[in-house]
């Protein structure tokens, strides 16, 4: 298999200098955004995880930097960022500075982190709106507040700080609809993913262990320029594919059992989101077949339903109708449809949605509802079809053959008129192609 196609890594000045211009225009005069960047997060005693920023923040500035702070308002924008620091630099990376970072991103003004203190209460002065992600930061959300009271100390001097605090709705809503870039991304982060689902159902044999094949997984996303999954690998084999999110992997696989795979690569700070379900063996048995083949029609359906215009919340329902219909055709639900539906006892083979928006973090931001309505899908929005069926494997109710089976059949979306376009596609999912790659 040959590199996917990438563009550079290199920082694109004018990408996100067009992105702070366009949050700019939606702000009034008096209002104000302010974002955090995210920290190092302590693993154990002093080893940190591997730093990750914080999307909102990089989506706007591009910068990688932890701790920094980024201040907008209708008519000036600066940053608070790590001074140089030649000793520390020795340590830990050489840092880009308040110099370079405000050329890059042709900033009004930028300071060393160190000034934040010193100058809070000036940018927050005479600005009766903050827009701040509240809640994401307990700390940072103390420190915002007490500020916020002790401007409203000072009235007596005609100042004022902010009288409310609101949610960055219109960040999202931007960060929601992707542009031809960002769908490049996209695309190159789902063929990455690919070579490693392929090569795992290839590779996979009874006596692996999960964490095995997790790891050829990471191998394989590593070594196409992604920095990993863009969440948790779940390799579920036999029953744990019930547990939906499984994330041990750690048991061993074996002949007659399933895999349940649920990973994708991320790649310059967008993931993918796949999962298939192939034999550990080379052969599906005939219980597992009928389960899967009832999921992937299902997935197809509702891939075909995933149109502009038609309600977000229209697929998942669609998709619990026919799922639930096929389980009382099957004889694992009794009476008629609309009781099953109505009682929700289609919730013990299906217990989740039909998926969700995806980008920049695999649940991406968006609000799902506007004005107590599901929200119509939109051309350049991405999402996951992503239906399931999973039998309880100590439930004896349920004929033996079928217990412990768990089937999740899940592809990326982008929204395109009336015709979706599948961004991971060529991964296998037909039967005959999975077994194929098994021979």
């Amino acid at each position: 298999m040959k590199q996917p196609t990438m563009k550079s890594k290199e920082f694109d000045s004018e990408l996100f200098r067009k992105r702070i211009i366009k949050i700019q225009k939606k702000l009034k005069k008096g209002e104000i955004l302010i974002l955090f960047a995210a920290s190092h997060k302590i693993r154990n005693r002093d080893v940190e995880y591997k730093f990750r920023q914080n999307s909102d923040f990089y989506y706007l500035t591009g910068i990688k930097e932890e701790d920094s702070i980024f201040i907008l308002t209708s008519d000036s924008a600066g940053m608070f960022c790590l001074p140089k620091d030649k000793e520390k630099e020795i340590w830990t990376g050489i840092r880009l500075g308040k110099d370079k970072i405000k050329s890059m991103l042709g900033l009004d003004y930028t300071y060393d982190l160190s000034e934040w203190e010193k100058q809070k209460s000036a940018i927050l002065i005479d600005h009766h709106t903050l827009y701040y992600f509240f809640g994401e930061n307990p700390e940072r959300d103390r420190e915002i507040l007490q500020e916020i009271k002790t401007l409203s100390e000072r009235a007596r001097e005609g100042k004022f700080g902010p009288h409310r605090i609101e949610h960055p709705h219109f960040l999202h809503e931007e960060r929601l609809t992707k542009s031809k870039e960002e769908i490049q991304i996209l695309k190159n982060a789902s063929e990455i993913t690919k070579f490693g689902h392929m090569r795992i159902m290839r590779e996979s044999k009874p006596g692996m262990y999960e964490y095995e094949l997790e790891a050829l997984l990471e191998q394989e996303y590593l070594k196409y320029g992604s920095i990993g999954g863009g969440y948790g690998h779940i390799v579920a084999s036999g029953q744990n594919a019930c547990i939906l999110h499984y994330v041990n992997n750690d048991d061993l696989l074996l002949e007659g059992d399933l895999v349940l795979v649920d990973s994708g690569a991320e790649w310059n700070y967008y993931t993918a989101d796949v999962t298939r379900v192939f034999p550990v063996g080379k052969k599906f048995s005939e219980a597992q077949k009928t389960i899967y083949e009832v999921v992937l029609y299902a997935q197809k359906n509702a891939i075909r339903q995933s149109i502009a215009g038609v309600p977000f919340n229209d697929v998942h329902d669609k998709t619990v109708r026919f799922l639930a219909d096929c389980l009382r055709e099957m004889g694992f639900l009794k009476g008629n449809l609309e009781e099953i539906i109505e009682k929700q006892t289609f919730k013990k083979f299906y217990m989740h949605r039909t998926g969700h928006y995806l980008g920049m973090d695999v649940h991406d931001v968006g609000r799902y509802f506007l004005d107590g309505k599901s929200r119509p899908l939109k051309d350049g929005q991405v999402v996951t079809v992503e239906p399931g069926l999973y039998f309880d494997p100590n439930d004896e109710s349920i004929p033996k053959e079928f217990r412990g089976i768990g089937i999740r059949i899940e592809d990326d979306i982008l929204i395109n008129g009336k015709e979706p376009i599948n961004l991971t596609e060529s991964i296998p999912k037909e039967i005959v192609e999975i077994e194929a790659l098994k021979a």
